[in-house]
């Protein structure tokens, strides 16, 4: 599944993005905000790479590469997941390389893939966990129109907070 914007394309990532997932997934900044068990060879990345596409083919996550139109190299990954068992909701996760922020980039994506996500998948929710401290992200789902979820809790990890956005 290929998604365009107006600079950006999103596609499916395989084998030959190994460099560019350890790159981006091993990232000190982006990693200061989410737990994770972050790859440290393009062997890890690789295994990362062969679970996400085993998970597409499952249909449990629908996982995109970020890259510019005139480039190869990924800059970022956006994806849906975390389904509930109807299908109605998932959670969207994101990241970017520090080079690329404040350019509007991740905006462009997410709007993208919130549309798939609410149009062709014609979820109701989708959910977002981010870091109370990462103040970028809580702006970028806020200007995309989510709403911060008062008083609920992310079991998993007691710094995130969670914001929806309803299909109205």
């Amino acid at each position: 599944m290929k998604l365009e914007t107006q600079r950006l394309i999103l596609q499916e990532i395989n084998e030959t993005h190994a460099e560019d997932i350890l790159r981006i997934r091993s990232n000190e900044m982006i990693n200061k905000y989410v737990k994770r068990n972050s790859p440290k060879t393009n062997y890890d990345a690789l295994e990362f790479i062969l679970n996400i596409k085993k998970r597409t083919r499952n249909k449990e996550i629908v996982f995109w590469g970020i890259s510019y139109k005139n480039q190869v190299r990924l800059i970022g990954t956006i994806c849906l997941w975390n389904f509930s068992e109807d299908r109605k909701i998932a959670e969207v996760g994101y990241e970017l390389l520090p080079d690329y922020h404040q350019q509007g980039i991740m905006s462009e994506a997410l709007k993208s893939v919130l549309d798939y996500g609410m149009k062709s998948l014609q979820l109701e929710e989708i959910l977002a966990f981010t870091s109370k401290h990462n103040s970028a992200s809580q702006a970028l789902l806020t200007k995309n129109a989510f709403v911060l979820e008062e008083g609920r809790k992310d079991d998993g990890n007691s710094d995130n907070i969670i914001f929806s956005l309803k299909n109205l």
